[in-house]
């Protein structure tokens, strides 16, 4: 299961509000090869599902991830966080035995 913090939720719903998204708008989330850990974390909001996508919700929010990204993500929590790094969600990973000082990379 992956899931979002609260202050993930309020901002995925500002996003997809002022973006005018419909209704059935979800998050969905990848991992793809890339960056300096190299794996990295894919992040977009759609309406589409796809053949091997897994569904999960959590505090209302729907979050839909690909089989293969699922292997890398199980247990994730999605955070939206203003730090240092700049404003941006980010993956809490427990699975991440490595990650990059910008947090978008990680390896296993």
């Amino acid at each position: 299961m992956i899931t979002v913090t609260e202050n993930a939720k309020n901002h995925a719903l500002e996003l997809i509000k002022a973006e005018n998204r419909p209704l059935d708008t979800f998050i969905r989330v990848g991992v793809e090869g890339g960056g300096c850990s190299g794996l990295s974390y894919k992040l977009e909001f759609d309406n589409q599902m796809k053949e091997g996508d897994q569904q999960f919700e959590d505090k209302g929010i729907k979050i839909v991830v690909d089989r293969k990204s699922f292997l890398y993500l199980v247990g994730t929590e999605l955070e939206y966080t203003g730090g240092l790094n700049g404003k941006g969600f980010v993956f809490n990973n427990p699975n991440a035995n490595r990650t990059c000082g910008c947090g978008e990379s990680f390896s296993v």
